[in-house]
């Protein structure tokens, strides 16, 4: 997984009850979840966080985020 500049990245999870997104901080460390209904809901939303992680200041994506 690879961390963005403002210390965080974002994975795709399934697991039996389905697919899941995390935001993960510099060290690995799961700071949010949500639960999906699709692995295409997934890829899209993983993709906008991605897309924060890259325009956000570290303290702006907190702020969205709730982290």
């Amino acid at each position: 997984m690879r961390v963005g500049e403002n210390g965080f990245g974002v994975e795709l999870r399934e697991g039996s009850s389905g697919w899941r997104v995390v935001i993960v901080d510099a060290s690995g460390a799961i700071v949010s979840e949500r639960a999906c209904r699709s692995h295409p809901e997934a890829r899209t939303y993983a993709s906008t966080v991605r897309q924060h992680i890259y325009w956000l200041s570290p303290e702006r994506f907190r702020e969205y985020y709730r982290l």
